[in-house]
């Protein structure tokens, strides 16, 4: 069954990440209130990014993936700049500057 990871930007400015199989419907169901707690409070909502997959648990494991995700690193993906993306991944914290300086 084919299934999508998609994103929602919310009337905050938030995001909101979900994975479905009827990609329609579940936008249906968040801009009715039926949605997520998140996006129920949140309202309107618009669609800014989604990918399809060949298996829904596919586009669930990849929304765990991206909920991880910095907000910055979500708005490269949603902006199609993978270089971004690659550059946002790197460990950014102190020791990890300590640790480069060491070797």
């Amino acid at each position: 069954m084919t299934g999508y990871m998609y994103i929602l930007e919310c009337v905050d400015g938030s995001y909101y990440t979900g994975s479905t199989n009827n990609l329609e419907l579940r936008l249906a169901q968040h801009q009715n209130g039926e949605g997520a707690n998140h996006t129920k409070k949140r309202l309107p909502l618009r669609l800014v990014y989604f990918e399809k997959f060949q298996r829904i648990d596919e586009a669930f494991y990849r929304e765990k993936q991206v909920q991880g995700w910095s907000r910055k690193k979500k708005e490269a993906l949603i902006a199609g700049m993978p270089a971004e993306l690659h550059k946002l991944a790197t460990c950014m914290n102190e020791t990890h500057f300590k640790n480069l300086v060491k070797k």
